[in-house]
């Protein structure tokens, strides 16, 4: 069977330091950005994405900073994570769809901080470099500025 374009499920998961808005923005973009390039996505593939914090982050919609980063046609949606007794707080999840011809077992799933516990077998990153990753960003969010 020949290889085609497949919308593909790319999970990922932090945790947050404070239920702030900066707080969260600032862990979503960084999960967000290690997602993108951990995966080679081109944002322009993103079919959609759905953003689930648990019921102790509400200061801001995760998904304000997928349009930071200049997701501005992207559907996004946000909700909270099913409430379970024991479950990790202060999280926020994302599920982006992605039309790829990679193989689902190409994709790379990216958890992060004290979310690791979620998918330990997931969770096999390269170190990372924070203040290269916020520089990234940094760029990211002045070349979509429209000023």
């Amino acid at each position: 069977m020949a290889a085609g374009i497949s919308c593909r499920g790319v999970r990922g998961a932090t945790t947050v330091e404070a239920n702030s808005r900066d707080a969260i923005l600032k862990a979503t973009r960084q999960l967000l950005a290690l997602i993108i390039r951990r995966n080679g996505i081109d944002p322009k593939d993103i079919a959609s994405a759905i953003f689930t914090v648990t019921r102790d982050l509400d200061a801001e919609f995760p998904a304000l900073a997928a349009r930071q980063l200049g997701w501005l046609d992207v559907p996004l949606l946000c909700g909270y994570e099913v409430e379970v007794p024991g479950s990790l707080m202060s999280c926020v999840r994302i599920l982006l769809h992605w039309n790829t011809d990679r193989d689902q077992k190409e994709i790379h799933h990216v958890y992060i901080h004290d979310a690791v516990s979620l998918r330990p077998d997931l969770s096999k990153l390269p170190p990372v470099d924070w203040k290269e990753l916020e520089g990234w960003i940094t760029e990211q969010m002045a070349s979509r500025d429209p000023k």
